[in-house]
């Protein structure tokens, strides 16, 4: 069901065909994003994304310790947009599991949809649904010098502590 004031007429016949739960979320200059979960039929569109990030972005993509795809106890979810007929992913957050209650965090966003409340958009559902699954606490491990995910990781309420092992990290953390 599409919730939004005035969407594209074509963006709206797009969104309408994905099926499961998923929302349509505002961004700040008043375009709308599709979020749902990740699913592994986005392995393409996800390949597709990590190619267009600059090397800066795709650097601190994989800064992140996570490495275990098949892992269970992890979840995505995806942003997409309509672009030309296609549903373009923009942006992911992601978490797996590293211990029984806790759980580490990632959120990559498309260069050109920075600065737009997306990464914060993507964190909120991730960040419900680690309480949902009963983690009590999520981290991400992050480079000293990437102030714009420090201050998405302040305004989400994580506190950041430097990395005792490696200077030029940080880890973000947040109780659940």
């Amino acid at each position: 069901m599409i919730t939004v004031k005035d969407p594209d007429d074509r963006a709206s016949e797009a969104y309408s065909k994905v099926t499961g739960k998923y929302w349509i979320e505002a961004l700040k200059d008043g375009r709308h994003v599709l979020i749902r979960q990740l699913t592994e039929k986005d392995r393409e569109r996800e390949y597709s994304f990590i190619k267009q990030l600059c090397p800066e972005s795709r650097h601190m993509r994989f800064l992140t310790q996570i490495n275990d795809p098949g892992n269970k106890q992890c979840l995505a979810y995806i942003a997409l947009v309509h672009e030309n007929g296609q549903l373009i992913e923009i942006g992911v957050s992601r978490y797996v599991a590293t211990g029984e209650y806790k759980c580490e965090c990632t959120v990559t966003v498309a260069d050109q949809w920075k600065h737009l409340g997306l990464g914060t958009l993507l964190m909120a559902h991730l960040i419900r649904a680690a309480r949902k699954n009963r983690f009590h606490q999520m981290y991400a491990v992050d480079a000293s010098s990437n102030a714009p995910m420090r201050e998405l990781a302040r305004s989400l309420g994580f506190e950041t502590r430097n990395d005792p092992f490696d200077t030029r990290q940080v880890i973000h953390g947040l109780y659940l």
